[in-house]
This record gives structure tokens, sequence and C-alpha cells, in this order.
């Protein structure tokens, strides 16, 4: 057994009808994407969720795996607290992934938590697979400031830890490319926004994970 399904979705928290109010109708296309990855993922009936996110605890040096028998999280600081998540943890998968991280001598683990909250780059995409499947724990996973290839390499390992000990898992890689599109958003907008993200879609879209691996990180 391995991680043989991945999915690439980003985390508007507008997509969310709760916080939207409305405005979720601006990114339909988007949320009609998310309900067919939900879909998917029914049809897969994962027994874990293996989900990476920018917001969970991030260390410049280390790759951060959520610790603990579970998490919970709500959407209050949207001003949607009635809209809120419990997910329990795998711990067994995420102590061999760890340990696999270890034997490769690559800084990943459970150490330094700061924050127990589930983050929204998590829950936006479990409030469309909620939807439609509950029955999975979950592997919280955060980013670091170490390099593409060292990501890469932890990525290995998650297929070790899963490959031995058989367990039906997919990949959610949750992230909202630039944030540079339009100067009405929250981050403004670079003329580098657009081009950035159309290379990091054309590479998903072309399957060209070499290129993906090999992109100015200073651009």
């Amino acid at each position: 057994m391995a991680v043989n399904y991945g999915f690439i979705v980003p985390h508007p928290p507008i997509a969310v009808h709760e916080v939207g109010k409305g405005r979720e109708r601006e990114i339909q296309n988007t949320n009609d994407a998310f309900m067919g990855v939900a879909r998917m993922i029914k049809d897969l009936q994962p027994e874990t969720i293996i989900i990476s996110t920018p917001h969970s605890t991030v260390y410049s040096d280390y790759i951060h795996i959520s610790p603990g028998k579970s998490a919970a999280g709500s959407f209050s600081h949207f001003g949607a607290r009635e809209v809120s998540f419990k997910v329990e943890y795998d711990e067994e998968l995420v102590k061999a992934i760890s340990d696999f991280a270890f034997e490769e001598d690559i800084p990943a683990g459970t150490l330094g938590e700061r924050n127990r909250e589930l983050d929204h780059g998590v829950m936006v995409p479990l409030y469309f697979i909620n939807k439609y499947y509950t029955n999975y724990k979950l592997v919280r996973i955060s980013i670091s400031g170490l390099s593409s290839i060292t990501h890469y390499n932890f990525g290995k390992c998650i297929n070790k830890a899963v490959a031995k000990l058989g367990r039906k898992c997919v990949f959610v890689a949750s992230g909202d490319l630039s944030h540079k599109l339009l100067a009405s958003g929250p981050y403004g907008y670079d003329e580098e926004g657009p081009k950035f993200d159309k290379d990091i879609t054309d590479a998903m879209r072309e399957a060209d994970f070499l290129r993906l691996l090999t992109m100015n990180e200073e651009r």
C-alpha cells in the first residue's frame, strides 16, 4: 500500500458558505472543484487523509507534524464560529513518518507545536470533504523553509510509512499560490504573482514535477 492519490487545493475562507455569505458564488468554479475532490475521496474511502498546510506551526529548519490524539478548530476568526471541526489524528502513522525522517536525517517531527487548533488551510478542504466522507483519521503536516528537495525526500518518507503500515491514504496539499493577483486582495498585487501562479498550475497540469522542484525559489 502507498499514497497513490493526491490532490492540490486552495483554501479561501470565503468558499465556506457561512463565511462567504453569498460571496462564495464569485468562486463557483473553485467550489465545484472542491466538491469533485470530495466525491473522489468518498469513492476512495481512505483510512487516513494526510494534509499539508502553510498555516500550521512553521519553522525555517524543521518540518512540523501535529502531535497528539486529536485536534479541533472553527471559523470563529472569520465570523462563523458555528462551523467547527474535530479530527482524530493517526498517531501510528505520525510516528512512522517521524521515524523514517529520522533515519534519512531529515529534520521533521512533532516537536514545538505552538497552536493545537486546526487552521483554515486544513478546515476549508475538510468543510467540503466532510459533506461526503467522515470516516478517516488525519495527519496534519506543515511546510518549512527547507529546500524543495528536502520536502521531496520527506514525501518519500511519508510514502514509506504508509507502505509499512499498509494504510489506505490520500494526500491533500492545501495552498493558495502567490496571493498577489489583485490590488484589492489582502496582500495586494505584484506583477510576478500571475506569472508564478501560471508556472505552478502549468507544471501541475502537465505533471511536470521536476519543473516544480527546480523552480527559482527567489523569484
